[in-house]
């Protein structure tokens, strides 16, 4: 599932290091924490990988 926004792109990266060790799991905040408990690392791989050109900051919660 391909990111919907830029935000969303950097919390899965932020929790994709975090699912690899690379961070620790103390220093993530709001959606990267819970995509971390939540997503496998397969998923958070494609939604990081997600390209950025084109997308919205953010996406409105409608």
């Amino acid at each position: 599932m391909p990111a919907k926004s830029k935000a969303q792109q950097m919390a899965a990266g932020a929790a994709l290091a975090a699912k690899r060790g690379e961070k620790k799991k103390s220093e993530l905040k709001g959606a990267s924490r819970s995509m971390e408990d939540s997503m496998t690392e397969k998923e958070l791989e494609e939604m990081a990988s997600t390209k950025r050109k084109g997308k919205k900051e953010h996406v409105s919660k409608k």
